[in-house]
């Protein structure tokens, strides 16, 4: 597996995309390496099926220019804080051996946003252990070491540390929100729907939260980031 730059998890596909989406697209334009891992297939979802979730997940990934996006097909709404489910993850680490690794915010209103941020942060932790071999995993990696764990934030915003300034690459982030047509269009004739939050003006209030983080750092938009540790920079 190629190495890459930047690892995203989410719990499911359109979780990276909804929070970090232009932040991706402007890494990869400078020509950095960034993969996706979603932990689910989304199965739980009201609307929309596994087939036309991948297809879409794919367009995304087209629209954003990412490297690589693997599914470990966790259970949706199955998620849990257990071995199961944290030694998956170690392996994607130990197999793409990112620099950074972004995860969800860890208060989120989706239980599981919430359980991939405490999976996502076990699972960097015991990635870095010589010791530590997942279960199943034959290849036996060698451990890898992450620079920085940052989380995104997809419901709920709460005091982010990190701002970056995506204005100039804003439009990746619409094509990629809106290759997720299952989930974020309103009801169309012959088509079996059902109204959810995401249906009702979801991606507006995305943009209208970004141009707001923006506007506090006077830009036009911008995607806020957390770290539960200091983030460190070279200030000249």
């Amino acid at each position: 597996m190629e190495p890459v730059d930047i690892l995203v998890f989410g719990a499911h596909p359109d979780d990276a995309e909804i929070g970090m989406a232009a932040t991706i697209a402007k890494h990869t334009r400078a020509g950095r390496k960034v993969a996706v891992c979603d932990l689910t297939r989304a199965e739980m979802s009201s609307n929309g099926t596994v087939e036309n979730r991948l297809k879409e997940a794919e367009e995304a990934s087209r629209a954003i220019g990412l490297t690589a996006r693997t599914n470990l097909a966790l259970p949706d709404r199955g998620l849990f804080v257990c071995r199961e489910h944290i030694d998956p993850i170690v392996s994607e680490i130990r197999k793409f051996r990112p620099r950074l690794v972004f995860a969800p915010y860890w208060q989120d209103r989706h239980p599981d946003h919430v359980a991939c941020s405490h999976l996502v942060q076990e699972a960097v932790f015991n990635a870095k252990l010589r010791n530590y071999k997942p279960l199943g995993d034959e290849a036996d990696l060698p451990a890898v070491t992450v620079e920085q764990l940052f989380f995104y934030y997809i419901n709920d915003m709460d005091d982010p540390r990190l701002v970056v300034d995506v204005t100039d690459v804003y439009e990746a982030k619409r094509k990629a929100l809106g290759a997720y047509r299952s989930q974020f269009a309103p009801a169309q004739a012959g088509i079996d729907y059902v109204p959810t939050p995401l249906t009702q003006g979801y991606v507006e209030r995305v943009e209208a939260r970004d141009r707001l983080l923006g506007q506090k750092h006077l830009i036009g938009l911008a995607e806020g980031f957390t770290s539960k540790i200091p983030y460190r920079v070279n200030l000249f």
